[in-house]
């Protein structure tokens, strides 16, 4: 990083908030804690901070109803939702929310960095500003439409290469089955999970080395899609 990014740990478990602490500060972030979605709300406006580790379980307010309000208050924050429960209920709503990712405990650390680096990525605009990016021996090019695996232009209808161009341009971060379906064919869709599915079977047959075994367009169970960079590191 050539900055330290400042983060803002919400949890009401006091262990677990010093194990973050401690293992984020010694990979360069500054770290503030926050016991409550409470707290948290009353922090954020002032705090300076570039990301929020959220909590989803917690007394009070709890984690997504404080996610909605940091979300209000701050629109470019990065919100990383933390839960003990992997159900397609609780990774939904904060998604939806406006979390831009979720993660499970137990916490794999460097799963986590990788995660928040993906955040702070979009968060300081540096992919979102690109007219091409590259992930692996995959390239697009945003301006002219065109899209290469190895060097070598592939072929992708208009609607495919939406598709991937969104994937890609929030590579890193999950995205959910509405957010696609209503970004891609608009906003009258959203239920049509087969539909999407079809045609993310297609672009990896086009884009994977082994569409059974995809590396770039990787399935949130239940939640919809995550476009991985192998040079984020840790999946």
């Amino acid at each position: 990083m050539t900055r330290r990014f400042n983060v803002l740990v919400v949890d009401d478990e006091l262990a677990l908030r010093k194990v973050l602490q401690t293992s984020l500060a010694a990979r360069g972030f500054s770290v503030e804690e926050a016991v409550s979605g409470e707290q948290a709300i009353d922090m954020v406006p002032d705090g300076g901070f570039d990301l929020v580790l959220l909590d989803i379980n917690m007394p009070g307010m709890g984690g997504v109803g404080a996610c909605r309000r940091i979300r209000t208050l701050l629109p470019h924050i990065g919100i990383v939702m933390v839960t003990v429960r992997d159900a397609e209920n609780d990774m939904v709503q904060a998604l939806e929310a406006g979390a831009d990712d979720y993660i499970t405990k137990p916490i794999r650390f460097g799963e986590l960095v990788a995660r928040l680096h993906a955040v702070l990525r979009r968060t300081v605009a540096e992919d979102t500003l690109a007219t091409t990016l590259r992930a692996g021996n995959l390239e697009i090019d945003f301006d002219r439409r065109i899209f290469r695996k190895a060097g070598q232009v592939v072929h992708l209808t208009p609607t495919e290469f939406d598709l991937l161009a969104l994937l890609m341009r929030n590579q890193g971060m999950p995205l959910t089955h509405a957010k696609l379906l209503r970004t891609v064919w608009g906003p009258e869709y959203g239920k049509e999970l087969e539909y999407l599915r079809s045609y993310v079977k297609t672009l990896r047959k086009k884009i994977e080395e082994d569409p059974a075994q995809p590396t770039y367009i990787l399935t949130e169970p239940w939640v919809g899609y995550r476009f991985y960079n192998p040079s984020d590191g840790e999946q």
